[in-house]
């Protein structure tokens, strides 16, 4: 019996336990990575006083005229004292005595010598970042369960952390079925099809961070199926399987994952493309039979593989960001299934694209979202609000 999304999305939680292994690596390695342990702030960002602007510190006076008692380039140690009514040469994120409390930018200022002449009265504080403005020494800063993205790997770096504690990644085997299949480099005969599913789940795992442990590719036979799902089993964590879930005469994965003693979660689930999707467990470890065609593997991939890799690794946040965006023209949902549609923003607006087919992996290419239509909503008006997934981009 099929089940819908939401309740797939939900035994896919109820059936994830956390991986509780830490494991040390270099913060130049942390993209994508999740935190086992909140950062606590070593030291205050900036580290000291600081001028925003080119220009000059100075110490307020009662003049518009100020004399200038020297010069502080961007890396020197700010000594000098400012007395009220003079300035100091500075640039762009110089350290700042604390006698200077107003930066004035130099295109704000006629220079005389070794005086200058304001054209505005400063405020005191202006163009000043103040010591710990972004974080104070001691706050936390990143909490246990963030996903590190490029922004907060700077902060890291900034800290001068060279090392960081983050879960240990799942390991994840890649299992292709089908006689069809032959590698690239290989002349094609009849009936053939180069076999691209293998790195697509290995590029879509890379955008997670991370590395597959082995790629499996069996022909359509009983023996070869459950000795390749069983070798990924003893040295995986999850195991994803590519076609062969359907009811075919020569679709075996059913059959050797019962064979094996996996324990059928869910097979089949109300949508469009990925209804063959099966999700099974067996001694702490995941199988998620996908379905053969290469975008009906890939929106499985994204919606439910991404769910179940950010609940075992401990992630703040499950699955990809879903947003609310007006859809750009009238859509009919004939199926009766929730939808997956590849979609592209534009603007304030999403659009569904062409060549939604499960086997059309072109348009995939050019999409950076999944429409999610519900199974019980029939149609769609233009600039009616509709839940998108955004795609992650890049690795």
């Amino acid at each position: 019996m099929m089940i819908s999304v939401e309740t797939a999305l939900e035994c896919i939680h109820k059936h994830a336990t956390r991986l509780q292994a830490s494991e040390v690596i270099a913060t130049n390695d942390a993209l994508g990575r999740t935190l086992s342990q909140d950062i606590m702030a070593p030291l205050s960002l900036p580290p000291f006083k600081q001028s925003i602007m080119d220009g000059y510190a100075l110490c307020v006076g009662q003049s518009q005229t100020y004399k200038v008692i020297g010069e502080i380039k961007t890396g020197d140690t700010a000594t000098q004292v400012l007395q009220p009514g003079e300035a100091l040469r500075v640039f762009t994120g110089a350290q700042l005595p604390d006698t200077a409390n107003a930066v004035v930018m130099q295109e704000h200022v006629t220079a005389n010598g070794n005086t200058i002449d304001l054209k505005d009265s400063p405020k005191e504080g202006q163009h000043i970042r103040n010591i710990g403005e972004q974080i104070a020494e001691g706050t936390r800063s990143l909490t246990k369960g963030e996903t590190l993205n490029p922004s907060a790997v700077g902060v890291l770096k900034s800290f001068g952390l060279k090392t960081i504690s983050v879960y240990k990644q799942p390991k994840v085997s890649v299992i292709v079925t089908g006689n069809e299949l032959v590698s690239v480099g290989t002349p094609l005969q009849p009936g053939q099809i180069y076999e691209s599913n293998s790195q697509v789940m290995v590029s879509a795992l890379q955008q997670k961070g991370i590395a597959t442990e082995a790629v499996i590719t069996v022909k359509d036979n009983l023996k070869d199926t459950e000795d390749a799902i069983k070798q990924a089993l003893d040295t995986s964590d999850i195991v994803l399987i590519s076609g062969g879930i359907s009811v075919g005469d020569y679709d075996f994965v059913g059959t050797a994952l019962h064979n094996l003693g996996v324990h059928q979660v869910f097979h089949k689930v109300l949508q469009k493309p990925g209804k063959p999707l099966y999700f099974g467990t067996t001694d702490s470890k995941y199988v998620f039979a996908l379905p053969g065609n290469p975008a009906a593997t890939l929106t499985c991939l994204y919606v439910y593989v991404y769910a179940l890799i950010d609940s075992i690794t401990g992630n703040q946040t499950v699955g990809l960001t879903r947003i609310q965006f007006p859809i750009s023209e009238d859509f009919e949902n004939p199926f009766g299934r929730a939808l997956f549609l590849k979609a592209k923003l534009k603007g304030a607006e999403v659009e569904i694209l062409n060549q939604q087919n499960s086997a059309m992996l072109l348009s995939f290419a050019r999409a950076d979202a999944l429409v999610y239509i519900p199974s019980d909503c029939k149609s769609v008006k233009k600039g009616h609000l509709v839940t998108t997934v955004l795609m992650p981009s890049g690795v």
